[in-house]
């Protein structure tokens, strides 16, 4: 089959031959049909820094995904050659104490798709079974793609109730501009994202949000007096990773705020632990889905009416994936997706 690999140690990626995948007792086989970009996989096009200490080459990377099983292991029993599923990217232990308990998002020993495994950005892929969420009802499959980040959105927009509330979002990416959408259809009262691209702000306010603030050129305060805000934000998203955002933030808070944080910083930040103490804030930190009560929310969601299309903004060929990645490197995009199923 053809796949995108990352050959050896250095900057690119290759579109290559490899063997086809082999289903074990537990796992599945998927025909591909859509893939995504994610941060991660352009970290580990470039070899940058991050990539040299945690990539193994040869790998076949990605993790976003949509496809068609297409066979079975033996021991499977819950899916079916012919099902449409997504996959769940982070490959759990099932044996440790979160695991065992129903907490597999907490396992200190997930292996990532596409990170230490061989991944989906090929013409089939294999996983198991109970990684492969099964779509019951149509969806489209560019968004179906998705879903992995999609439940990076879900999970940090719901840590909280925001329900009457207003909502602070750092950081305008595709993942930051879904939690928006999904604030606003949860109920939030003002929902308001910050960045410094027009762009992704723009994207932004194809969704619903209330308010989509340059912080170039305004303050979070500015944008609590021109929506005539007194007290502050009740629920913060930061998805940025940037040290002034997070801070920012916890300025801006209400007493008794809460904030989830997905956004990874490059380094350490320091923030006013005071102001977190004296205004009673809660910080959670959010990495991934929750296995599966997430997934669970993605598909009512969207079955309810939430709108996520904007965020998908540039289609190609697998072929043209050079050309995939430096379109979502550049940052003038949403979400890139590519097409496996064209030769």
């Amino acid at each position: 089959m053809k796949a995108l690999v990352k050959v050896d140690r250095a900057p690119g990626l290759q579109l290559t031959d490899v063997p086809d995948p082999v289903a074990g007792p537990g796992d599945v086989v998927v025909r591909v049909l859509r893939t995504g970009i994610c941060g991660t996989d352009l970290h580990i096009e470039a070899w940058d820094a991050w990539a040299a200490k945690t990539i193994e080459a040869p790998l076949v990377v990605g993790h976003e995904f949509v496809g068609e099983v297409v066979e079975i292991g033996r021991a499977v029993t819950s899916v079916q050659v012919g099902d449409l599923v997504s996959g769940e990217g982070h490959l759990v232990c099932g044996s440790c104490r979160n695991c065992k308990a129903g907490r597999r998002h907490l396992c200190a020993r997930t292996r990532g798709l596409g990170v230490h495994t061989d991944g989906a950005f090929a013409q089939y892929a294999v996983l198991p079974e109970q990684n492969a969420w099964v779509h019951r009802t149509p969806i489209d499959l560019d968004i179906a793609a998705i879903f992995d980040p999609l439940g990076n959105a879900v999970h940090t927009a719901l840590s909280f109730p925001v329900i009457g509330e207003d909502v602070l979002i750092t950081g305008a990416g595709p993942i930051g501009i879904m939690a928006a959408a999904i604030a606003k259809h949860a109920g939030a009262r003002n929902v308001v994202i910050t960045d410094v691209s027009e762009h992704r702000l723009e994207l932004a306010r194809k969704v619903g949000v209330d308010l989509a603030l340059d912080v170039s050129a305004a303050t979070i305060a500015d944008a609590q007096a021109k929506l005539k805000m007194a007290e502050g934000f009740d629920v913060g998203m930061e998805m940025s990773g940037r040290p002034e955002a997070l801070r920012d933030m916890i300025t801006n808070m209400s007493h008794g705020g809460r904030i989830a944080m997905l956004g990874l910083p490059a380094s350490d930040v320091s923030v006013d632990i005071a102001a977190v103490v004296l205004k009673m804030i809660q910080l959670k930190g959010i990495y991934g889905r929750e296995m599966f009560e997430t997934w669970y929310s993605m598909s009512v969601l969207l079955q309810a009416g939430l709108d996520i299309a904007p965020v998908i903004t540039h289609r190609f060929s697998h072929t043209e994936h050079e050309k995939a990645f430096a379109t979502a490197r550049e940052g003038r995009c949403g979400k890139v997706i590519l097409d496996w199923t064209e030769n």
